[in-house]
């Protein structure tokens, strides 16, 4: 599992008109996702700029999308991609074709959900799981970040250029 103090470099695909918030997990929390249940913010990234516009257009129609450069600094994540972390938390690779959406539309947590509170209780920052849209790629999810004691996330935004509000695009 990566350290503490280690500082990831992640990418970030999203709607532009969101890009005043680069940092809001807002969009994950309103229907849930694979990581986090509805009503709990969540940043999704990845660690390769080609997996994080992968993960945003999920195979379909190629939509206009912001990518953004982020920093992780001092997160505590669970690295899934690694058999020996699956089997110290119990789990195996098939936690990673969790029917997740399925799960949710039938009223059911999903088994990422189960295993998200398991390592919440273990003081885990996220996960480091593998790309379902770009094999052999692989992403974050942070449920927590910017806070008190909690990991640092900022996007790289040398010359100002992203929007402070939306009334910025006017």
């Amino acid at each position: 599992m990566p350290e503490s103090g280690e500082t990831l470099v992640l990418w970030r695909a999203y709607v532009p008109r969101w890009a005043h918030m680069p940092l809001s997990g807002d969009g994950a929390a309103r229907f849930g996702g694979r990581w986090n249940p509805a009503g709990t913010p969540t940043v999704y990234a990845a660690r390769e700029l080609s997996t994080a516009w992968a993960e945003y257009n999920q195979g379909f129609v190629q939509h206009p999308a912001l990518i953004a450069e982020l920093r992780l600094e001092s997160a505590r994540l669970a690295d899934l991609t690694d058999a020996n972390v699956l089997a110290e938390l119990g789990t195996d690779e098939n936690i990673h074709r969790c029917e997740w959406r399925a799960d949710l539309d039938a009223g059911r947590a999903p088994a990422t959900h189960a295993l998200r509170e398991r390592l919440l209780g273990r003081d885990f920052d996220g996960v480091i799981y593998p790309s379902f849209m770009s094999p052999g790629g692989t992403c974050v999810a942070l449920w927590r970040w910017n806070g008190e004691g909690e990991p640092k996330l900022t996007v790289t935004d040398p010359e100002g250029r992203l929007p402070r509000t939306p009334a910025s695009w006017l």
